[in-house]
């Protein structure tokens, strides 16, 4: 006999709270191993193909492309043949009997039983179910909609049936998301006189939406029986010569509203961050220019000398390095809670990195441990990774100093911003040949412009001054280097 499982969105990690359904990798009516990716999903850190723990036949999909889902929130029921809830019954290869699935994603397996993710608990009463149709046919579970009663993932109009409320004046809210948070913060939607339609209560963004459409202003129609008002008859007077109709001016047209465009996935992730750097580092920059001569002689030396190729970012990496652990101040993070400085005993060096999908900030862990070649061949893997979009979340998180090559757009300079947590970010502008005061003699050099932005509250000008100074010295003058290797 066939026990329906529910597979939900697992616990990805690092802090994510859901993702964006990018791809459906299955169809209802198809068998599925163990294992088997079924959705990929866009978090806020990268792309992700989840994979099932069952093997079986999908009898259900929760949610359409595009679609935000929640962690804990359905994705499919799989009927696994022969077996039970409780894990008896014979195994049958490909289910969740035969041994497990393994450890495929953060937070569940089925080498062991799941442990069930603690969820926000609602306030007492009675819930409305939701009224999801998955392809085929209803889900599991799930009443079909009522004539002219909207689905949970369509808003009502203005003037239509008022959303359900219940009044949650104590504990905590039964929402996990922090994008319907926001959304109900800017349309003032008190979210405790809420009843979610999401599991077990769950506070979704359509429930959001519903109360915002029927709290907008109608246009206000007479009641009905209700007699027109009659304008008052105009004064007779002799009739006057009969003259064209002057022609009545054309309606304005409105302006277009524009584009909108959602801050979700990598962009709103960037977003968040970058406006929370903004918003809690009181950052500061000090920049230089540089003759970059030498160390590009110093590559073209070491690549022509054979084995594994050195790029410039590999390079100026391992200059990075040596300059933070001169400047250990800058290899840090502030608690302001506890009010301390917290300085940190290894490199995680992130390097920005451009993608179709947007900016994202790879990081090379225990940075000042890799040889030169080292760096250069984890940089390339990563970079590729991001390109693909394969990068797993804690490869995008973590860091500890970022070195951005912006250079690579044809721009000379730039202020970066700081990558929050950090305490410090570098960026590097375009190589390019300058006029340049060479041992005495104008000469034709190649030149850099290095950006140096920091958080004030680590240190003084006089530290960030020495770090940026150190870079450029071995920038100009690579044999620096070998007193610190």
């Amino acid at each position: 006999m066939a026990v329906v499982r529910e597979f939900t969105l697992p616990d990805l990690g690092e802090g994510l709270t859901g993702a964006e359904i990018v791809r459906w990798l299955v169809q209802v009516g198809d068998v599925v191993a163990v294992d088997q990716p079924v959705v990929e999903v866009e978090t806020a850190k990268a792309m992700v193909d989840v994979p099932c723990p069952y093997g079986g036949v999908v009898t259900a999909r929760y949610g359409e492309e595009g679609a935000e889902v929640p962690v804990g929130a359905p994705l499919i029921t799989v009927a696994v043949p022969g077996g039970s809830d409780d894990g008896s019954g014979p195994p049958v290869t490909g289910s969740a009997g035969d041994g497990g699935s393994g450890n495929v994603l953060v937070g569940y397996g089925t080498a062991a039983p799941t442990a069930r993710r603690r969820r926000v608990q609602p306030s007492p009463g009675p819930l409305r179910e939701t009224t999801a149709v998955a392809p085929g046919g209803p889900l599991r579970g799930a009443p079909a909609a009522a004539p002219g009663e909207p689905s949970h993932k369509t808003a009502a109009a203005p003037g239509g049936p008022v959303p359900e409320t219940v009044v949650c004046p104590t504990g905590p809210l039964p929402v996990i998301s922090p994008l319907v948070r926001r959304l109900a913060r800017e349309h003032d939607v008190d979210l405790r006189r809420l009843k979610g339609s999401g599991p077990e209560g769950l506070i979704l963004r359509a429930d959001v939406e519903r109360a915002v459409a029927a709290t907008a202003p109608a246009s206000v129609a007479p009641a009905p029986g209700t007699p027109a008002p009659v304008a008052p008859a105009p004064a007779a007077t002799a009739p006057a010569p009969t003259a064209p109709a002057p022609t009545a001016p054309a309606p304005t047209a409105t302006a277009p509203e524009g584009e909108r465009v959602p801050l979700r996935g990598v962009r709103g992730a960037v977003a968040d961050k970058l406006a929370r750097s903004r918003r809690e580092i009181p950052d500061a920059s000090c920049w230089v220019d540089a003759d970059a001569t030498e160390l590009l002689a110093a590559r073209t030396a070491m690549n022509a000398a054979g084995g594994p190729k050195v790029s410039v970012l590999a390079l100026l990496a391992r200059i990075c390095t040596a300059a933070l652990a001169r400047f250990p101040e800058l290899n840090a993070t502030v608690d302001m809670g506890s009010r301390e400085i917290i300085r940190l005993p290894g490199v995680h060096l992130g390097f920005a990195a451009q993608t179709d999908r947007g900016l994202v900030v790879p990081v090379v862990r225990d940075a000042q441990k890799r040889t030169l070649e080292g760096l250069s061949e984890e940089i390339a893997r990563l970079t590729e990774a991001a390109r693909t979009g394969t990068l797993a979340p804690a490869q995008l998180t973590g860091g500890t100093f970022t070195l951005n090559n912006y250079g690579v757009f044809g721009v000379d300079g730039s202020t970066p911003i700081i990558n929050h947590p950090e305490a410090a970010m570098l960026g590097v502008g375009r190589i390019s040949p300058k006029p340049w005061v060479h041992q005495g003699e104008l000469a034709v050099r190649q030149v850099v412009q290095l950006s140096f932005t920091f958080d004030h509250r680590v240190c003084d000008g006089g530290t960030a001054g020495g770090f940026l100074r150190y870079v450029a010295d071995c920038v100009e003058q690579p044999m620096v280097l070998l007193r610190r290797l």
